[in-house]
């Protein structure tokens, strides 16, 4: 026999459904908040960042200058090639930049669209940029293979040598190793293929150093064949 349900009972069911709607609108609004993050976010001291699924650009600034810059003294724009083709030339590389150096102005702005030409991912990273503009002190890009994007970031003032790899496993020992020259610069970085690093394929590279060593041990070369040359001279006369 059917009987309708007691207040306690309609209260307990009514607590039930508030709980499942409150969960759901919490979801909705959770997935919003999480959709916001693939946009481009803005203000100083955030991360600035361009996320979907062919790739990232963190700390992307296109605006906001170093505290030591007046004004933007110039714009560059520099495309760069990710992929294994451009390993060719350098012994022990698997990966590699299109170029391994890029000078620009102190103040500039750089604008550096970034192409991967491999199926597996790449990044082009730059390290040791104020950390008041740039969190961590880094501007990110990442491209998934066939990708390209594009970012944007401000160099300061001082005269600096930065470093530019991609921070994937094992791709920066493999080859893809880059300095941003900026102004006069703070000197070479190590183990920069084509700028300081000196395993290229094409030819032996002779140093002033190298020619030295070989004239010493043509030089010892001919002494010991003297020597000998007389050894047998002495004994046949003997």
């Amino acid at each position: 026999m059917f009987s309708f349900p007691t207040v306690q009972q309609r209260s307990s069911v009514g607590l039930v459904l508030a709980c499942l709607l409150s969960i759901c609108w919490l979801g909705t609004a959770h997935g919003a908040f999480d959709q916001s993050l693939l946009q481009t976010q803005s203000g100083r001291g955030d991360h600035r960042m361009i996320m979907d699924e062919t790739g990232m650009v963190m700390n992307y600034n296109a605006d906001v200058l170093p505290e030591d810059c007046q004004r933007i003294s110039r714009d560059y724009e520099f495309t760069v090639i990710a992929g294994t083709r451009y390993a060719t030339p350098f012994a022990d590389t698997v990966f590699g930049f299109s170029e391994h150096e890029w000078r620009v102005e102190p103040c500039s702005r750089i604008t550096v669209i970034f192409k991967n030409e491999d199926e597996v991912r790449h990044q082009w990273m730059v390290h040791q940029l104020p950390k008041y503009l740039y969190d961590q002190g880094m501007f990110h890009m990442e491209a998934s293979g066939g990708q390209t994007h594009t970012g944007v970031f401000i160099v300061p003032s001082d005269d600096r040598t930065y470093l530019v790899h991609c921070d994937i496993a094992q791709h920066m020992e493999k080859g893809m190793k880059a300095q941003l020259v900026v102004g006069k610069g703070s000197g070479d970085l190590w183990s920069i293929p084509g700028v300081s690093a000196n395993f290229e394929r094409p030819g032996l590279v002779w140093s002033p150093l190298r020619w030295l060593a070989l004239l010493v041990a043509f030089a010892c070369a001919i002494l010991i064949m003297r020597r000998i040359l007389v050894s047998r001279v002495l004994l046949g006369k003997n």
